[in-house]
């Protein structure tokens, strides 16, 4: 990957859902770019039967590991989970066995970045992510749109 991204901030807006909890469950993410906003991709992945929280990190994970991959040095990421959101923050603890592994992947790919933030928004801001999560629910099946 080339170091065209190195100074530009990447916007990771992420999001999970399940039906049933747990339940058929996906995830969705969507990157855009910090200064304009514009649409660099967006991700959705099929997750099989899993709580929401376990697929609410799972789209954590995707945007954070393709921010990665495209070489970005500076992350904000914005969800609508407020729990997954404090306990990235360290305000909550990760008292779920079954998140701590997920938690645990997180934390280590934001350590990949030279900055990294993360926010709470409230869920109408995050349409984008939330209909990719949905898609990977219907479709059972994983997407990337470029």
């Amino acid at each position: 990957m080339s170091n065209i991204n190195a100074s530009q901030t990447v916007i990771v807006y992420a999001d999970g859902g399940s039906r049933g909890n747990p339940g058929p469950s996906g995830c969705g993410s969507v990157l855009k770019n910090g200064e304009t906003q514009e649409l660099i991709c967006g991700l959705s992945k099929y997750l099989g039967i899993a709580t929401n929280n376990v697929a609410e990190y799972s789209g954590l994970v995707l945007g954070l590991t393709e921010a990665k991959a495209r070489g970005y040095k500076s992350v904000e990421v914005r969800m609508d989970s407020e729990l997954v959101v404090k306990q990235m923050l360290g305000v909550y603890r990760v008292k779920n066995e079954n998140l701590k592994p997920l938690f645990m992947e997180a934390q280590k790919l934001s350590r990949n970045f030279e900055t990294f933030k993360i926010v709470h928004v409230r869920r109408e801001y995050n349409k984008e992510a939330d209909k990719l999560a949905n898609e990977a629910m219907d479709k059972k099946d994983a997407t990337l749109i470029q």
